[in-house]
C-alpha cells in the first residue's frame, strides 16, 4: 500500500489526481499549497481551488545533495540520488515549485509540457511507500 507524504496538498489517490490550492475571493490570486490568507492582498476569503494537471516547465535545477531538515527522505550522503526541481506554470492559473521525475538535462527543456504524477520518496517504518507529487514529461 502507498500513502501521500502530504495528503492535504492533492486529491491523490483519486484517478487523475490534482494539486489542491486556494483562490482569493477578493483579488483572485491563486496559491499552492492552500493558504488561509491571501499572499497578495492579505484577505481571509480563500477557497479551495483544484489546479490543472498539466503545465509548462518555466525553470529547473538539480538538487545534488541531501536537503536539510525538514526533508522527509531517508537518504544519507552516500545513498542520495540527485533529483530535478522545477517551476511549472499550470495554464494561466499559478506557478508551482515541485519535484520533477528526472534530473537529466537532456530530458528537460524550458517550455516543455509536463503532467502531474506521484513518485516514491521513501518507505516508512510500517513498510508503506510514501509518495510525493512530481511532474513528468507529457
Amino acid at each position: 500500500m502507498a500513502k501521500a507524504l502530504a495528503p492535504d496538498v492533492s486529491t491523490w489517490p483519486q484517478d487523475n489526481p490534482q494539486l489542491v490550492g486556494s483562490r482569493c475571493g477578493s483579488c483572485s490570486a491563486v496559491t499552492w499549497p492552500r493558504q488561509p490568507r491571501c499572499p497578495r492582498c492579505s484577505g481571509p476569503d480563500m477557497s479551495e481551488e483544484l489546479l490543472p494537471r498539466r503545465g509548462t516547465l518555466v525553470a529547473w535545477t538539480t538538487q545534488g545533495f541531501v536537503p536539510k531538515l525538514p526533508y522527509a527522505g531517508g537518504e544519507t550522503a552516500k545513498t542520495f540520488k540527485p533529483f530535478g526541481i522545477g517551476l511549472v506554470q499550470l495554464d494561466d492559473v499559478v506557478r508551482v515549485e515541485v519535484r520533477l521525475t528526472t534530473a537529466d538535462p537532456d530530458q528537460l527543456k524550458i517550455g516543455m509540457d509536463l503532467e502531474l504524477t506521484f513518485v516514491p520518496l521513501y518507505v516508512d517504518e510500517d513498510g508503506e511507500e510514501v509518495l510525493v507529487a512530481a511532474f513528468q514529461p507529457a
